[in-house]
């Protein structure tokens, strides 16, 4: 299958898109656009349709988009519109819907998986992520491959048809971070900010060779909702009274307004913590950065590792305290080897990559 693959990025993830392209030809030595000519078009009132000005007749497509992109804008009956989610899978059914069936294998590649935190239903609500994935499989994706999802169980949804490959960006960051700081493991302590996160630290923990971890114990009002969520009420630490000169690693999936990450690293610098980094797949930043400035500014964290797998403003990037992992070439290798027939499963994990780094480090 090696010569029939096609890239199809909507705006949404352009520019990785075009990492991505580039560094397959690295990988195959080649000098090829593998990226399809095509057009996603919106009208005023809003609705919308994909055009495809080339065929992708018997090809190997792979879809790459971001749905966490909020700087796509269209206009529309009263101005301006940035593009949310909904829109963006949206856009997703309408590639799928122009290819018609004509390709020989659809992938979609969407790191920042739709509606993922919609996963379970505990009471009377609905199971949007359940219910894409479903959607998906019954267009005849053949695989869909994302990362750090918030419930990878959520597969279940999808048992037969369509494969669910989750990977984890976590190496990527770790050994950004291994070069970036220097840090010694010896003198390591990984936390998650609450249970939710605890396999994303015990991971973390495992790939670096069996560092120590702790998380907090987080409780919420389920009674109440303020902006769009059941408040914190009890947010504890679950782990050794005091971290004198630890250097500490908060881990988690995602940053949403930020305030629970934050908690935690005031709460864990109060225990006698050397440097905090925080370390995140996705960083939302719904509330914007300034809580994330206060707390670099009053000595809280020292850096922040995130990933290019969502979007996120050049202006939060350009932060003295934020630094980009690039994970293109990851997404990159996953592609090839798909076309290829390969296993993925090294490159998801990416516990043998991280392995090797860490005895390259000499740490």
């Amino acid at each position: 299958m090696k010569n029939n693959l096609k890239l199809v990025v909507p705006d949404n993830f352009l520019e990785f898109g075009k990492r991505v392209n580039n560094h397959i030809n690295l990988i195959r030595s080649t000098k090829e656009n593998y990226i399809v000519d095509m057009n996603l078009i919106r009208f005023n009132n809003g609705e919308g349709k994909c055009v495809f000005n080339e065929s992708v007749r018997d090809q190997d497509v792979y879809i790459l988009t971001d749905i966490g992109n909020y700087d796509i804008t269209y206009e529309a009956q009263r101005g301006i519109h940035y593009m949310m989610p909904d829109e963006h899978y949206q856009d997703l059914k309408r590639i799928i819907s122009a290819i018609d069936g004509r390709a020989s294998r659809i992938t979609v590649i969407m790191p920042l998986l739709y509606q993922s935190r919609q996963d379970k239903r505990s009471s009377r609500e609905s199971l949007d992520c359940a219910m894409a994935l479903q959607e998906l499989e019954r267009f005849n994706v053949s695989e869909l491959v994302t990362f750090d999802a918030h419930n990878p169980i959520v597969a279940n949804a999808i048992p037969n048809k369509m494969s669910f490959s989750n990977g984890y960006a976590t190496s990527d960051m770790i050994i950004s971070l291994l070069e970036k700081e220097k840090i010694d493991i010896n003198n390591l302590f990984i936390v998650s900010p609450d249970e939710g996160a605890r396999s994303r630290a015990k991971f973390l923990a495992d790939i670096l060779g069996g560092v120590k971890y702790g998380n907090f114990d987080k409780r919420r009002d389920y009674t109440k909702v303020e902006d769009g969520k059941n408040p914190i009420i009890y947010h504890e630490f679950n782990g050794p009274k005091n971290l004198n000169g630890l250097d500490i690693i908060l881990v988690d999936d995602m940053i949403a307004s930020g305030s629970s990450l934050i908690d935690s690293a005031v709460k864990i610098k109060e225990k006698g913590a050397n440097n905090i980094y925080l370390m995140t797949t996705f960083a939302l930043f719904t509330k914007g950065i300034k809580m994330f400035n206060e707390a670099y500014e009053n000595n809280i964290f020292d850096r922040l590792y995130s990933t290019n797998l969502t979007y996120v403003p050049d202006e939060y990037k350009e932060q003295s305290w934020y630094y980009s992992v690039d994970c293109s070439n990851k997404v990159a290798k996953i592609i090839n080897s798909l076309n290829e027939g390969k296993s993925i499963k090294p490159l998801l994990n990416g516990k043998e990559e991280t392995a090797h780094k860490i005895k390259q480090l000499k740490i």
